[in-house]
């Protein structure tokens, strides 16, 4: 026979036992809520907030940032010339006049122009004719300074318009791309420092180095004109 007392108290464990787990179930619910789902895509952000770029003034008065070059509307070549006869503190960068060819031999040694790509007949007469094109508008030349290169250091010669200083911060680094921004920023500070030079100082160098200072890429025997502003920038006016 079935004890009844018996069964009938197990069936009373068991359901304390059910209500007791029903409960713990309804207040995880409600602490929760319904239930845990994934954020709907509206609930994501589409991007991340992009940093905010640096502020112009900082840039500017960081003594270790390098001036900015600033290109504004090209003027004509007589536009060019006119500031060369009327203004100072004006730096004109020649690239080398014509020697054919790129870079220089392998055998390439700075004191010996024997291994050098120099300049060929034309070039020595292109370099005569800048010359006299500052002659004949009588630029006042303060100083010329060039490339330790010799078709850089027979160009400033053969034009002829004040004694040439050798100036290793113009010299090539197409070989050597290493030496790039140490040169560039040595060149950019020397223009600035060229600010209240009166007349004009003339350097004669490379199209490697004058591109990375303006981003043109002149011809030999073109130049390109800059000078400092008053704010540290590099103002790059034209070429002729």
């Amino acid at each position: 026979m079935v004890d009844l007392r018996r069964f009938s108290t197990g069936v009373q464990t068991v359901t304390r036992g059910a209500i007791a787990l029903l409960s713990a179930f309804t207040l995880l619910g409600c602490a929760s809520g319904p239930m845990a789902s994934s954020p709907t895509p509206s609930a994501v952000p589409s991007a991340l907030p992009s940093a905010a770029p640096p502020s112009p003034i900082a840039q500017s008065t960081d003594p270790t940032a390098p001036p900015l070059v600033v290109q504004p509307p090209s003027r004509s070549a007589e536009e060019l010339w006119a500031l060369l006869q009327q203004e100072s503190g004006l730096v004109v960068l020649f690239r080398h006049a014509r020697a054919p060819g790129t870079g220089d031999p392998p055998t390439f040694r700075i004191d010996d122009c024997a291994t050098q790509r120099n300049l060929d007949a034309a070039g020595q007469q292109q370099s005569r004719q800048l010359g006299e094109a500052f002659r004949q508008r009588q630029i006042p030349v303060a100083r010329v300074l060039s490339s330790q290169w010799c078709r850089s250091l027979d160009t400033a010669r053969l034009m002829d318009l004040a004694p040439v200083e050798p100036f290793p911060v113009l010299n090539s680094f197409f070989g050597d791309r290493t030496t790039e921004p140490q040169q560039t920023r040595a060149l950019q500070q020397f223009i600035l420092d060229q600010r209240n030079t009166p007349g004009v100082v003339v350097l004669v160098t490379h199209q490697v180095n004058i591109t990375a200072l303006t981003t043109l890429v002149p011809r030999e025997g073109e130049a390109v004109l800059v000078r400092a502003t008053p704010q540290g920038e590099i103002e790059v006016l034209g070429r002729i």
